[in-house]
Formats: C-alpha cells, structure tokens, sequence
C-alpha cells in the first residue's frame, strides 16, 4: 500500500496524552532507568518538550556507556547503552507518523541497541528476513548455556523489537534464545517498505522459518506477542503447525479503532494510510476468524484494569485451543499488558515456555 499518512506533526500531543500512553511502570517495563524516568517526569512538567527530555537522558547515558567502555568496565557499558536505548525508543514514541525527527530519534534507538549487543556475550545478532518486496528486521539474542528453543517476541502498535529487551534476559536465564522481532508496519521493517497490508500470518511464520533454520537453536520456536502483537502471534499460530507453543499479552481477537489519538494515529501509521474505514477493513482481515484452531499450547494473560482490551476481547483465544493446554492468568489490578507487575509476568511467562520446551519430544 502506498502511504497516505502525513508527516509528524508540528505538536507534540498534550503531556497528559504522553503520560497515559507511556506511564513509569510502562517505561520501567521496557528498561529505562528508575532514574531518568523520574528525570523524565521532572523536565516534562517544566516544560520541556517529551522527545527532547527523553533525548538529553539517552544523550547523558551514552555518555556514560562510552565512558565505561573505554575504562574496560564492559558490564556497566552495557547496562548504559541498553538505559540509553529505552531513552530514545520512548523519545521517538511521542510521534506517531513517521518523519524525519522520529527517524532520527528510532535510529539512535537501534545504535544505542546494537553497541549493547556488540559488547554481548554471545553478541546480539542483526536479522533481516525478506519479504513481501521488503525486509523485516530483529535481533536474535542467544544465551551462553545449551539452547532448548527459541521463541519470536514482539509488539504491536507502539512497542517493538528490542523495547522487549527484558523478555529476552528472562527468555535467555532460562536457556531460550529470543528473536526480538519487528513485523509488519513496526519500526525499521516499517521503513523498510513492509506495511501491516500483507499476510501478517506469513510475515511472523517466515519468522518461524528463519529460526528454525538455524541448527543451534535447539528446533522448537514459540511466539510471545504482546499488545495487539498477541493478534499476530495467535493468528499465526492457528496457521502454521510448526509454532511450538504461543503466548498472548492483551490482545483483541477482533480489533477495532478505539477512540483514543495515539491508538490511531499509530494504526494509521502502521498501514500507510488515514482512512478510518480502511484502517477497519484490515482489522478484520486480521482479525481471529472462526474457523481458526490453536493446536499448540496456549497462555493468555489479562489485567483487570486494562483500558484498552476486556477480558471478553481476548476469550476467543481461548475457545479457539484444541490442546488440552490452555490457561488464563489474570491479575485483576494489572494495566494493559501487565506493566505494572512487569517482574512477575515477565517471569511467569518465561518459566511457561521454559517448561512446554522441556516437554517435547527429543
């Protein structure tokens, strides 16, 4: 599809707007430090422009990341680059549509991510993986011990890729290694001329594919998709028998346009036009048919106080499992996606796959 979607526009939302959409537990969730999130809070209410803000502290991190890394302190240079990096990923969040500032501000993101990997063990490896005309990017982030799987973990609207840096710590404790993937109409794949009109089941299966390809990721791959992600990961798993197990964090079966700026203007953005009917259209495309089974083990998580996606929204995931191994975990004071009790999702989720791995066949 060709893009229809404006530029970034000349003014930033109102704070309040910024605030609801990336409140602390959810910048916490994503890395950045309990410091700057404070500073964040501090500078914005004084009047300093959120992008810019968020800026200065990754700018301010950087500077200490090279600075450890050059006096051979290589841990404390990587926690930096990695604070700098959710910085910058939360600095480009104030624009919606793309342009040439959040072009900026998403590029330092991934400089700031790929000096972190660099100094890695085992480094973080960039992947492209072709398709539909374009590319579609991640990170594969290995842990050092045996590999007992893989899994695909990714966002939906706002939150992408390496954002899920954490899932990966957790994921790779445990022995799995993470592909943080960016799918369609997300980040670089976005800029890389890969919009959310394809086959979004075949973009996050070729996913699959390119994992399972590799002999050194132990042959068993689950998906992990978070926000509107865990749409793609369920759909995709309806449709290809190779997924292992899948995990579902807050996602409508049926997605709709909500009356919220942001949830717009990023699906807009996200399919490369500003056509509400449009915009609708492709949702049902995309949506949880009917007719779809999940054959694999399934785990879908709620917050009871999710603004944006009801319990009821997410039931369909369940009547859609065929396998005898299907749970719900509900925390009844959770935020969307469970932001605020981040640590222990986080950890449920990864002791989940850890287990489903453990139990497959050699």
């Amino acid at each position: 599809m060709t893009s229809t979607t404006p530029a970034e526009p000349a003014a930033l939302p109102p704070l309040e707007a910024l605030q609801r959409a990336m409140p602390p537990t959810r910048l916490l969730d994503c890395g950045m430090d309990y410091g700057d999130v404070v500073a964040l809070d501090n500078a914005t209410r004084g009047g300093t422009p959120w992008d810019e803000a968020a800026e200065q502290l990754g700018q301010a991190q950087l500077i200490r990341a090279r600075a450890a890394e050059d006096d051979g302190h290589t841990v404390t240079a990587i926690e930096a680059y990695r604070a700098a990096a959710a910085d910058f990923l939360f600095a480009q969040m104030a624009y919606n549509f793309d342009g040439p500032r959040k072009t900026a501000l998403y590029s330092r993101f991934t400089d700031a991510v790929a000096a972190a990997g660099a100094l890695s063990t085992p480094a973080w490896e960039p992947v492209e993986v072709p398709f539909a005309g374009g590319r579609m990017s991640g990170w594969l982030i290995r842990p050092a011990t045996l590999v007992s799987g893989a899994v695909v973990v990714f966002g939906g609207q706002s939150g992408w890729g390496a954002g899920y840096l954490p899932h990966a710590d957790a994921l790779t404790r445990r022995g799995i290694a993470v592909l943080l993937a960016e799918g369609p109409g997300q980040g670089k794949t976005r800029h890389d001329g890969v919009l959310l009109d394809v086959d979004v089941r075949a973009a996050y299966s070729a996913f699959v594919t390119w994992l399972l390809r590799r002999e050194d990721l132990g042959g068993a791959v689950g998906l992990w998709g978070n926000s509107l992600g865990g749409l793609y990961a369920a759909t995709t798993a309806a449709a290809d028998r190779r997924v292992a197990a899948v995990c579902v964090n807050g996602a409508p079966a049926a997605p709709r346009l909500l009356p919220f700026r942001a949830f717009a203007e990023q699906a807009a953005a996200m399919l490369g036009t500003t056509d509400p009917e449009a915009i609708q259209r492709n949702f049902d495309r995309i949506a949880l048919h009917e007719a779809d089974r999940i054959d694999c083990p399934l785990l879908v998580l709620h917050g009871g106080q999710d603004r944006i996606v009801s319990l009821s929204d997410q039931r369909p995931f369940l009547d859609a499992a065929t396998h005898d191994d299907a749970t719900l975990r509900v925390w009844e004071d959770g935020e969307h996606t469970i932001y605020n009790h981040a640590d222990e999702r986080t950890a449920f989720v990864a002791d989940w796959f850890a287990d489903r791995f453990a139990r497959l066949p050699e």
